[in-house]
């Protein structure tokens, strides 16, 4: 059963996380979440090592960027960024590292018996 407020709005992280995988059902999608999470990673490494601190301004471009080309042209949805940013923001950090360690799969099986 949901656990949303009166306004429809999500109420609990761990109900948003199945929200957000359900969000990310295409394959395409979370790929191109996985290489713009990936650049923010090196601009934000390069940038902090080389004290060349330009470069994390970079990171928001790179994650959206691809982020929102997911959403908009593959998966044709709207990111969940709009309406829940920081939950959003976790969960695009949780769902890369998931994936790196093998670990998104059976996360996303788990997503499906949700309903919104």
């Amino acid at each position: 059963m949901s656990q949303t407020k009166s306004d429809n709005r999500i109420a609990t992280y761990s109900e948003f996380w199945f929200f957000y995988l359900q969000e990310h059902s295409n394959s395409t999608n979370r790929m191109l979440h996985f290489i713009g999470t990936t650049f923010v990673f090196i601009f934000l490494i390069t940038g902090l090592v080389t004290q060349n601190y330009k470069l994390i301004w970079l990171c928001p471009l790179a994650g959206y960027a691809f982020a929102w080309v997911g959403h908009f042209k593959v998966e044709h949805n709207r990111p969940a960024t709009f309406k829940y940013p920081f939950w959003s923001l976790i969960s695009d950090f949780k769902m890369y590292f998931f994936f790196l360690f093998g670990k998104l799969n059976k996360e996303i099986e788990k997503s499906k018996s949700y309903k919104f």
